[in-house]
């Protein structure tokens, strides 16, 4: 089995209430040693960054070049690497996992809603078991769950909803569920409600707010686009400097 898999999947576990694992969101090679050499245990990349990184709108990067842009990322840091893939580009499952593996990733985030629409949760269970089989242990499938930003109209509890299309994504072999956008005050009954390890996204803020996340049950954090876009508004601080504004 991949080392580096082995390691990125058991940080997920054992982790002790307000010490969850923070994983920050490299969006090129230069962000991923920086962000490895501040002393991060594994990284996350964050498909609207990358987009960004590349000149893309959000959703609108090749898989060839995220797949490569991926690369390049796992290629510069010695630590694990996982890969927000969206909704897979359409891939079958045997041919995403083997170029998610080629480009030396050991996790992936695959999201439930295509276009903006939740796709049903059975497919998407059986879509997850497929991913599951072909990649054995050597990948961490963190499934991600759209309901916050997509849940249908009729949708009266969208926590019940979550927990009923995250329990379908484990019982499939999701090593962990991300009900992105999922406030803080839902996160004791979604962790409650899931067998495998949750996914909070949380603004970069500190410590202490990712502590309070882990408290309330969140496993994981990570912080989506949120820190290539802060390196962004760097940049165009400097760049006013340089004009003298």
């Amino acid at each position: 089995m991949n080392e580096n898999a082995s390691v990125f999947r058991a940080l997920h576990h054992g982790r002790p209430p307000g010490d969850p694992l923070v994983l920050p969101g490299p969006w090129d090679a230069a962000s991923a040693r920086v962000f490895e050499e501040a002393g991060f245990p594994a990284l996350a990349t964050p498909s609207a960054g990358v987009a960004a990184s590349l000149g893309y709108a959000d959703g609108r990067t090749p898989a060839a070049e995220m797949f490569a842009a991926v690369s390049r990322i796992a290629r510069a840091v010695s630590v694990p690497v996982s890969a927000d893939v969206e909704a897979g580009y359409g891939l079958a499952p045997d041919e995403l996992v083997e170029r998610l593996l080629e480009a030396g990733a050991v996790g992936c985030n695959l999201e439930d809603s295509v276009g903006g629409v939740l796709v049903d949760p059975r497919r998407q269970a059986d879509r997850l078991a497929e991913v599951r089989a072909a990649a054995g242990g050597l990948l961490f499938v963190n499934a991600r769950v759209d309901t916050y930003i997509h849940g249908a109209p009729d949708i009266v509890d969208v926590v019940t909803e979550t927990v009923t299309r995250a329990r379908l994504y484990a019982e499939a072999g999701a090593d962990c569920v991300y009900p992105i956008m999922a406030p803080a005050e839902d996160l004791p009954r979604l962790a409650a409600g899931v067998p495998v390890p949750l996914n909070a996204l949380s603004a970069p803020d500190g410590p202490a707010v990712t502590r309070r996340l882990g408290e309330l049950g969140a496993t994981r954090i990570t912080f989506g686009p949120q820190l290539q876009r802060g390196a962004a508004a760097a940049v165009g601080g400097l760049a006013d400097r340089l004009l003298g504004r």
